[in-house]
């Protein structure tokens, strides 16, 4: 089933995802959000965090310089 853009599920043909929105707009229906977050980014979030406590001032500038000259010489 496909996924709007908020992980809601929404129904796949035309005519049946309509009357789904309109049935949200008008109150009949609740939305379904799935708001869970994954075990593999609440992991990667504290990890990120964790690596640029432990890196020296020096290192994250030569790495955003690095990221910088990427970005704007691709």
């Amino acid at each position: 089933m496909p996924k709007g853009p908020r992980g809601e599920k929404r129904p796949a043909d035309v005519i049946g995802m309509s009357v789904k929105v309109m049935r949200i707009a008008t109150g009949e229906e609740e939305e379904e959000l799935d708001r869970a977050k994954s075990a593999a980014a609440e992991l990667g979030s504290r990890g990120g965090k964790a690596r640029a406590a432990k890196m020296s001032a020096k290192r994250r500038r030569e790495i955003a310089r690095k990221a910088a000259s990427a970005r704007w010489n691709h």
